[in-house]
């Protein structure tokens, strides 16, 4: 029996994910889209999951699509009808990008290697993006004569401006984890040997907090880009009526006036 492509452990209320091609850098084909969907899928309906951690096996966290696979691979048969590139992304990125951007817990990315293409994009489309100091993002897309996918052109901009976007995206230059972080294309960038720890006590830590608050955060945050500040502020209104009707609302008071840890259940 072949060995999954995605690995799922858990530790608590933690569940990790594994993207789990090493030799192969864990680059996408279509099975390997389906069962990171799937896996996505179970932890976004079990209610004991309260943070996600996305990462990938071996040395790599993503090298992006595999250009072998048939999907993509350009025939060279003489007149051979061209793969239409358009059909995956909608098939198969644009579900993922949309999937993790709705996930009704935390998502934190775990970078231990080389993210390229569609894989920098994918930890990009996560919530918070802790990298080894040796790996880096490549933004490969122009380098085969293509534009960013996997919500590369939504999402570039709006973490580091227009300006450091284009250059990233056309020049398609490995940019390391470090200098990733400083421009705040990332939140952290740690050495190689602590990233497993740093990101167990994040995701722990996360998984602890009100998760219906966290992800309202996300999506507040994301809506309030294409808003004018009085439409985000109805928004926020809007918001703050709703969470202030949950069990978590009244629980963080209780814990607060007590002097205790809270315990949040909302989800």
């Amino acid at each position: 029996m072949p060995e999954p492509l995605v690995l799922t452990g858990n530790a608590g209320a933690v569940r990790t994910l594994s993207l789990n091609r090493p030799a192969a850098l864990n680059s996408f084909t279509t099975e390997m889209h389906a069962e990171l969907m799937a896996a996505l899928e179970l932890a976004a309906t079990d209610d004991s999951v309260r943070c996600v951690v996305l990462t990938g096996a071996g040395r790599a966290f993503c090298a992006g699509q595999d250009l072998a696979d048939p999907s993509v691979a350009p025939d060279p048969t003489p007149g051979a009808a061209p793969k239409d590139l358009g059909h995956v992304i909608s098939t198969y990125y644009a579900p993922l990008v949309a999937r993790l951007r709705s996930m009704p817990v935390p998502v934190v990315a775990a970078v231990n290697g080389v993210a390229a293409g569609a894989g920098a994009n994918l930890a990009l489309c996560c919530d918070l993006v802790v990298a080894a100091r040796s790996a880096s993002f490549i933004q490969a897309f122009t380098k085969i004569g293509l534009v960013p996918d996997t919500g590369g052109t939504w999402l570039l901009p709006r973490l580091v401006g227009s300006a450091r976007a284009l250059g990233i995206a056309m020049l398609g230059d490995k940019l390391p984890a470090e200098e990733a972080a400083h421009i705040g294309l990332i939140w952290q960038c740690v050495d190689d040997a602590a990233l497993a720890d740093t990101v167990a006590s994040l995701a722990s830590k996360l998984a602890a907090m009100p998760t219906r608050a966290l992800v309202a955060t996300r999506q507040a945050m994301a809506s309030a880009q294409d808003m004018n500040l009085d439409t985000a502020l109805a928004e926020e209104a809007r918001i703050q009526r709703e969470l202030g009707n949950a069990a978590d609302y009244r629980e963080g008071v209780e814990a607060f006036r007590a002097k205790r840890a809270p315990v949040f259940k909302d989800r």
